[in-house]
């Protein structure tokens, strides 16, 4: 065999062979559809956990597959808060056991319902409303209260528009579960001096 270069013709030969073969057997990717692609960034993003209840095994929590993002359980307890655990000068947190409920200096934080009830989740919403809550950190599309830690918006609200549409598209396929969230309670005043 003729030296190329300092490479034999039969290594050429090999690697394009190889190069073919491996062209050949790859499976050709399909494009994933706005729900598909939606489900994807949903569970690589963590949703489930903050707004999924959860199931107790013997290997730890899991998302309650019959409740996947309904939110906080409505009827379930609201633990006591110790007094002075959190408050407004100072930054902690604590969460419930299935990490539905949140509290810190900015009060009691509920998982909102993201499933597509028209009347406690997003039923009622259009794309652009959820884009705009990520965006500008305001429920509903900026008309409403401000979205509470420990939901990381501002991160969120960096993803492309057709990602957000995406995610978007997978909650309103999901089966609508009807669950009114409690509305958030605000942080003790501080003590007075």
């Amino acid at each position: 065999m003729k030296q190329i270069s300092g490479v034999s013709s039969f290594s050429v030969i090999c690697a394009l062979a190889l190069a073919l073969l491996a062209a050949s057997c790859a499976k050709p990717e399909t494009p994933q559809s706005p729900v598909e692609r939606g489900k994807y960034l949903v569970m690589v993003g963590g949703c489930t956990d903050c707004h999924s209840p959860k199931v107790f095994t013997a290997m730890g929590p899991v998302p309650d597959s019959t409740r996947l993002f309904s939110g906080f359980p409505a009827g379930s307890p609201i633990p006591e808060i110790p007094k002075g655990a959190i408050n407004p000068t100072g930054w902690g947190g604590m969460t419930t056991n299935d990490m539905t409920l949140w509290a810190g200096p900015w009060g009691i934080s509920f998982a909102y319902n993201l499933t597509p009830d028209m009347a406690t989740g997003l039923g009622g919403w259009t794309e652009d409303m959820f884009i705009q809550t990520l965006r500008t950190g305001k429920f509903m599309g900026g008309m409403s209260r401000n979205i509470l830690p420990p939901m990381p918006w501002q991160t969120i609200g960096q993803m492309s528009d057709d990602d957000l549409k995406a995610m978007f598209a997978y909650f309103k396929s999901l089966p609508p579960i009807h669950n009114p969230i409690p509305p958030a309670i605000p942080p003790e005043a501080p003590p007075a001096k």
